[in-house]
């Protein structure tokens, strides 16, 4: 089972993080506003300090599987997931496997597959990381934040930060290798709950096109952005819950549609399961 911790009461929201961090230090700064309206669960992934790495190699769908249980024992059976980085890929899969449980997703720089910019970013942090904790801080504060962000802050003050969001956990690894070789393009469109896709117009290492790909291949998925950089919900909290609020109210006000018959795993099967409503092609702000 995964680590988690349960905040607030009403509507299950599930929170996930990206490499080496925790879900509640990711979302920490939205996760007050957010527990006043639901049961809120941020689960650890594997090797992320207090959840446990499996023997071998971790995979997308195994990790899903993982974090769909861990909200059941939570005592949550219908969820939105909302998840960044490389939880938001995971939270897709969550999606994709399982459309019983989850009633809608939210994804923030998130990812279907690494593409050539992300590709490049995840081999540096791995080849970085054998060097010390000094010089990987150093360069995460580099990937994390916008240059406008970093303008405004001294260097040490985003070494601090990204050490917390991104520290020396025991998992880092084997997580950089689930994303290098994560691919959900072939999942994308067994995707049936309301889904935002949400880009930060400054990320570095998580480029906006990432956001594109995944709106696209989502049926009616919507897409939005926020200004900064990847570590969105600390450089842009006060927007990010702007846009995951409305979301969530605007999702809990419509009425729940008829499941459709799934798989093994979840997958909605049979003729009209795709929507196929297109999504906007370039992420915008308000």
């Amino acid at each position: 089972m995964l680590a988690y911790d349960v905040r607030g009461g009403g509507p299950g929201l599930v929170l996930l993080a990206g490499i080496g961090g925790t879900a509640a230090d990711t979302w920490d700064l939205l996760l007050a506003d957010l527990a006043a309206e639901h049961t809120v669960v941020p689960i650890d992934l594997p090797g992320s300090v207090r959840s446990p790495l499996p023997v071998g190699p971790l995979r997308v769908g195994a990790v899903a599987d993982q974090v769909v249980a861990t909200a059941r024992e939570a005592g949550l059976t219908e969820f939105v997931i909302a998840g960044t980085s490389l939880g938001a890929a995971v939270a897709v899969a969550v999606a994709a496997r399982h459309p019983r449980s989850v009633r809608g997703l939210f994804t923030l720089c998130g990812f279907a597959r690494p593409r050539t910019t992300l590709w490049l970013g995840l081999e540096m942090w791995a080849s970085v990381q054998l060097r010390g904790e000094s010089e990987l801080n150093t360069f995460l504060a580099s990937l994390s934040f916008s240059r406008a962000y970093l303008a405004a802050h001294t260097a040490q003050t985003a070494r601090l930060l990204t050490a917390r969001l991104a520290g020396s956990a025991p998992g880092v690894s084997q997580q950089i290798s689930l994303a290098l070789n994560t691919d959900l393009r072939g999942d994308l469109a067994a995707v049936t709950a309301p889904t935002l896709v949400v880009a930060a117009t400054g990320d570095q290492l998580v480029a906006p096109e990432h956001s594109v790909e995944l709106a696209e291949g989502i049926p009616g998925a919507r897409l939005a952005a926020v200004k900064g950089g990847h570590a969105a919900t600390f450089e842009e909290p006060e927007r990010t819950l702007e846009i995951l609020t409305e979301f969530l109210r605007d999702l809990h006000r419509r009425p729940r549609p008829a499941p459709s018959p799934t798989d093994s795993v979840g997958r909605p099967t049979g003729p009209g399961s795709p929507r196929t409503v297109p999504a906007p092609r370039r992420p915008h702000e308000r």
